[in-house]
């Protein structure tokens, strides 16, 4: 077991670490994590709900008269910097090999097909620079250097929902202003509101407000809509300490405990602070141009409205399952088909109480969107056994899975949908309360990846994550929907201006 020293526990008690809280999760840096019990992978008719045509125009007819009277909120992890993003470019700027000089030079003489042209042309005129000039000398370092650091754009410094994305004709719009478009087409309350929650980074908090309101005004008069707009950032107290190589742990040349953001789990605690009847959760780079929408809006009102439909009996059935009352045997059977069959959730016991049938109904309920895997790196839909004999339906990410085990990469190699971030979900209770999100998290799911620091390598632990772990618990249903509907930008070559 760590020790830590009295400058160890005010640093941590500053942060708002917990000092037991910490030791119990450094421990996994000794034992690891245990790999993901997979069961099978879901398929469509068999975990995947493929909705027919008729469905679809039902859910989407139902959808205005579903959300009537109720709050909702669009949701979006959006602390992410654009570091990842311009890694390449990050490592082309000083290259001095004849390959890398050479893609270099192709990338600059391709930038007009890029929306951020447009600004890194106003910077370079601002250094005193003519940018069609220096492509034409494939000065390639300065250009480079103008758009990644602080003497220009600085985009290595900015989050991805900063940063020019796309080109309009009457200008250009980054990831944040997208996804107020999105909001307002499909997250606008009956009162006319669209309320959206971003979670960013504390440094880039003044940024995202001087834009906001910049074009507030703009979107809310184009779309006749009033946005709520809020942030939070993720809580330093919620980060892990880091290790050495030898499981120690890490600390920087002063001697400080250093701590690093636990991955986007973390990020439960500031979904839990939402009060809402209903929220949409899809990451910041996962937009498209405008006219591009009409699937993406379609299937996240398809998806809010199964989910709603669902809800209303659900909560008629944890009401009655919550009364002081036995009910008779037609009603337990009732409830276990609606359970089985509809919510997707399997019993480990061969007969279902009526405590034990409000013990896996009373809960957080969750519609997940998912598209056919075209080779995406990432989570997919699979049916897990956790370590109590339990089976669920759960996102899990192939670093979750054992590979060397042949039966559980068999199972991993039938998965025929990938996760895309595209989630409906609803932690409202039947009674109007919220339920606690950390009573669903299964805290020993996580990540264990090798990090620098300072030069110095690191063990970094990530918690279970936002869609993983966190949401273990969670009555889970999976939907299947059009790959049109995902368009993540990920590094600088998937951005194509029109």
């Amino acid at each position: 077991m760590i020790q830590f020293t009295e400058k160890d526990l005010v640093y941590m008690q500053k942060r708002g670490n917990d000092p037991d809280k910490v030791k119990s999760q450094f421990q996994y840096f000794h034992t690891g994590f245990d790999f993901a019990n997979l069961q099978k992978a879901a398929t469509v008719g068999d975990g995947i709900i493929r909705f027919t045509e008729e469905k679809k125009r039902s859910l989407l007819d139902q959808y205005d008269q579903l959300i009537a009277g109720k709050t909702i909120c669009k949701f979006v992890p959006a602390s992410g910097a654009a570091s990842r993003m311009f890694k390449d470019l990050v490592n082309l700027h000083t290259a001095t090999d004849a390959a890398s000089q050479k893609k270099a030079t192709v990338f600059i003489h391709s930038l007009r097909q890029y929306a951020l042209y447009d600004e890194l042309e106003t910077a370079m005129q601002n250094l005193g620079y003519n940018l069609s000039d220096e492509i034409e000398q494939n000065n390639y370092p300065l250009i480079l250097g103008t758009l990644l650091y602080d003497k220009g754009l600085n985009y290595t410094f900015l989050p991805k929902a900063l940063l020019a994305f796309h080109r309009y004709a009457h200008g250009l719009r980054t990831p944040f202003e997208e996804h107020l478009v999105e909001g307002a087409m499909y997250a606008q309350g009956s009162d006319g509101i669209c309320h959206i929650h971003f979670t960013i980074s504390e440094q880039h908090e003044p940024y995202f407000r001087e834009l906001l309101q910049k074009i507030r005004e703009h979107y809310e008069e184009r779309f006749h809509v009033k946005y709520d707009v809020t942030f939070s950032q993720q809580l330093s107290s919620g980060d892990t300490l880091a290790a050495t190589t030898d499981n120690q742990p890490f600390r920087d040349t002063e001697g400080n405990l250093i701590f690093r953001p636990a991955g986007h789990g973390a990020l439960i605690e500031n979904l839990a602070k939402i009060k809402a009847d209903l929220i949409f959760i899809k990451n910041i780079d996962n937009v498209r141009y405008e006219d591009e929408l009409e699937d993406t809006i379609s299937y996240k009102k398809i998806l809010a409205a199964h989910l709603l439909t669902l809800q209303k009996q659900l909560f008629q059935y944890v009401e009655l399952l919550s009364s002081h009352e036995e009910i008779s045997n037609e009603q337990l059977t009732e409830i276990k088909y609606f359970a089985e069959n509809e919510l997707q959730l399997s019993f480990p016991h061969k007969q279902e109480t009526q405590a034990i049938l409000l013990q896996y109904l009373n809960r957080p309920i969750r519609v997940c969107g998912m598209v056919k895997n075209e080779g995406e790196p990432g989570g997919g839909p699979f049916l897990v056994k956790n370590e109590n004999g339990e089976i669920s339906w759960q996102i899990i990410e192939s670093a979750q899975i054992n590979l060397a085990d042949e039966s559980q990469k068999s199972v991993f190699q039938q998965s025929t949908h990938f996760n895309p971030v595209d989630l409906v979900c609803s932690f409202r209770q039947y009674n109007g309360d919220y339920f606690n999100l950390d009573e669903f998290v299964d805290e020993h799911t996580g990540f264990i990846s090798s990090k620098s620091f300072e030069g110095q390598t690191l063990r970094a632990m990530e918690l279970p994550g936002l869609w993983n772990g966190a949401m273990a618990k969670w009555i889970t249903i999976f939907v299947e929907v059009p790959l049109s509907t995902f368009h993540p930008i990920k590094t600088i070559y998937d951005l194509e201006a029109k």
